[in-house]
């Protein structure tokens, strides 16, 4: 993420201080060290606008509050009406399933020294607002989720004065009006706070993204340049040479398995026969590709004599490693070729395999994950979600501590130092709830949509090696922005992002007004008669453009589509603007005027895209931007465009 804490956006926001993040999850683990209030006690003063509580229930008093969690409550009539016998296995803010520890942390979390996963990913751990407060509200239980009880979370979490609310879940399936996170997070809006949630993990076939709404900021997860790893040697002293192979692994022990024989056989290879593999001799095994991984490792796992194994995979990047419960490392299919070649002309074979090993810096990064889900949004295709991209692969962050996290063979682990190592889009929200919170605190002024136009606008949609990013769920193809949005978040250029599209709550409703809705059922979103219809439109003033066809009328059909925009100029003062489109492949795109001018701060500018595109029978997307450069160069504002059929191939 770049954040440095000498300069940029961190010393800014003074690390997020007093930014209150309310979290909707399934509770909190007060004890967790990430929730100290260590170097916090000069701001134990809380905020005037707070007006939380410290909810006390089953195992959680009101003393767990500190300055650091600042409030905690638990919403349980939802799931009490459902089962009206039931008897709740935690009836308190505390969590019990790990998930709201971990996000909650992942974005608020104080320093933590020497934390790790079972040796992976030691170092020091914080949240991307290390100083911000956190508020946990509770409305998953193991019994159950109900959407009266996210409704009422949320609303909560708007009066008791919170800043950003961050949602690592969704519904799908629903329409808008009987969303409780829409529905909800309209309310949030309108108080001016920017709501983060997570875009779902569908995958690139599994289903459409949630969470598709034009008020909140819909977060896709990528990978990043950290990964676990194994060092596999092979060759020994009485040999000319050694290599060592850096594999994968997650093998939760600080092991060392040093000089063993090393063997390749083909009765034994596919690892999959617990009766042969118990006949074989003390070695490190080379076992072959079958697809059938996790079947390898159970057997391996399972018998005693076996002193390792090493497993092949034609991508190990694309490999779910999150449990490695035998001592085994997996290589790539060129490296199992070294690994044979060396057997085959070695008297003697042995290796040694090194476990607990992090590796950072070493991978081409970001990618788009392959399990994040895509867009278009189903409930709102208007309006290009999801909006940006940030970590959420192997993300270390705390967890409670009675909750079995590895395997070593058939017996479970606890994480001694309560961390764990997850995947998933609700492991990318909160690191853009940490980040919006640090932009609040640093431009206490800015409304919901500034904050989201400015993390979006200054998004990066290159990666390490300066090409576009890829998308490892399409094969590493180039990434389209209904995969990861703007791109990946930058949060220090988002700090200064030169201009910003900002809406308020009318223009949302406009947009809902041309939705084929009753009045009933905005209504039931805006819960309010303050709005009207007058103006409607789907054309919402966005942070980037998304033009549709229908697949099925005939190739070739030239569309048409216009859009208006206005552009607020948040940066230093007077500038002028140019224009540069990179337009999508086969696609006529026009603007105009081609030159912003602004006399000073805050002044707004207008200008109109037009987008001239043919209907592709084969459903095909395809995506360039519209790119605002500043003349002294200081400022460059992106926004994607995207051409796509309504039900998109992504």
């Amino acid at each position: 993420m770049s954040l440095n804490p000498s300069t940029g956006l961190w010393p800014a926001s003074k690390f997020g201080e007093d930014v209150i993040i309310g979290v909707i999850d399934t509770g909190i683990w007060p004890e967790s060290p990430s929730f100290s209030d260590h170097g916090m006690m000069y701001t134990s003063k809380l905020p005037s606008k707070w007006k939380g509580t410290c909810q006390e229930g089953q195992d959680f008093n009101s003393s767990l509050c500190n300055s650091k969690l600042i409030g905690a409550r638990y919403f349980n009539k939802g799931v009490k009406a459902a089962n009206p016998n039931v008897t709740l296995t935690m009836n308190s803010a505390r969590d019990t399933e790990g998930h709201g520890t971990h996000t909650s942390s992942t974005a608020a979390g104080n320093y933590v020294d020497g934390a790790s996963f079972f040796g992976y990913a030691n170092g020091v751990a914080r949240g991307m607002a290390p100083r911000a407060r956190v508020a946990m509200y509770k409305v998953i239980f193991e019994e159950g989720r109900y959407a009266s009880d996210v409704l009422a979370g949320m609303d909560q979490a708007v009066a008791d004065g919170v800043d950003i609310i961050s949602i690592s879940m969704g519904f799908d399936g629903v329409p808008l009006y009987q969303d409780p996170i829409a529905i909800a997070s309209f309310g949030a809006m309108e108080k001016g706070i920017l709501v983060s949630s997570s875009a779902g993990n569908a995958g690139p076939r599994g289903g459409p993204l949630h969470n598709g709404i034009p008020w909140v900021l819909t977060v896709a997860a990528g990978n990043f340049d950290r990964t676990y790893a194994a060092s596999l040697t092979i060759g020994n002293n009485k040999e000319k040479e050694k290599r060592v192979i850096v594999g994968r692994s997650m093998f939760p022990l600080d092991a060392w398995v040093r000089d063993e024989t090393l063997i390749y056989n083909k009765t034994l290879s596919k690892c999959d026969s617990l009766e042969l593999l118990a006949e074989a001799p003390r070695a490190i095994i080379v076992c072959e590709d079958t697809g059938f991984l996790d079947d390898q490792m159970y057997a391996i796992a399972s018998v005693t004599n076996l002193a390792g194994a090493i497993f092949v995979s034609k991508d190990p990047s694309r490999v779910d490693l999150e449990s490695t419960s035998c001592p085994g490392v997996l290589i790539s299919t060129m490296e199992f070729a070294a690994v044979i070649d060396y057997i085959n002309s070695s008297d003697d074979p042995t290796a040694g395999i090194k476990f607990q090993q992090t590796v950072t810096g070493k991978e081409v990064a970001p990618s788009v994950a392959d399990y994040t889900s895509r867009g278009p949004s189903p409930n709102c295709p208007a309006v290009l979600k999801p909006d940006v991209m940030a970590p959420g692969s192997f993300v270390l962050a705390s967890w409670i501590p009675n909750d079995y996290t590895a395997t070593v063979g058939t017996n479970m682990l606890l994480s001694s130092q309560g961390f764990n190592l997850i995947s998933g889009t609700s492991m990318a929200c909160p690191h853009a709830s940490g980040v919006a919170a640090l932009l609040k605190g640093t431009h206490p002024e800015w409304s919901h949509a500034a904050i989201r136009s400015a993390m979006m606008t200054t998004a990066n949609e290159l990666d390490s090696s300066m090409m576009p990013i890829k998308d490892v769920g399409r094969n590493f193809t180039a990434a389209s922005p209904l995969a990861m949005g703007a791109g990946h978040m930058v949060p220090n250029k988002a700090m200064d992002p030169g201009l910003v599209y900002d809406a308020a709550p009318q223009d949302y409703v406009s947009l809902l007004c041309s939705m084929n809705f009753t009045r009933n059922q905005i209504m039931t979103i805006t819960r309010s008669n303050d709005y009207n219809c007058a103006n409607s439109s789907l054309d919402l003033n966005y942070p980037s453009f998304v033009a549709f066809y229908d697949k099925n009328v005939t190739t070739g059909a030239m569309l048409k589509h216009r859009f208006r925009r206005v552009v607020t100029n948040v940066g230093g003062g007077a500038a002028t603007y140019k224009v540069k489109v990179a337009p999508p492949e086969g696609v006529k795109v026009a603007v105009w005027p081609q030159s912003l001018v602004f006399g000073k701060k805050y002044e707004q500018r207008d200008y109109y895209v037009e987008i001239v595109y043919p209907s592709d029978g084969n459903g095909l997307v395809s995506y360039g931007s519209i790119v605002w450069i500043e003349e002294s160069g200081k400022h460059i504002v992106r926004s994607p465009i995207v051409v796509s059929p309504t039900s998109a191939g992504k």
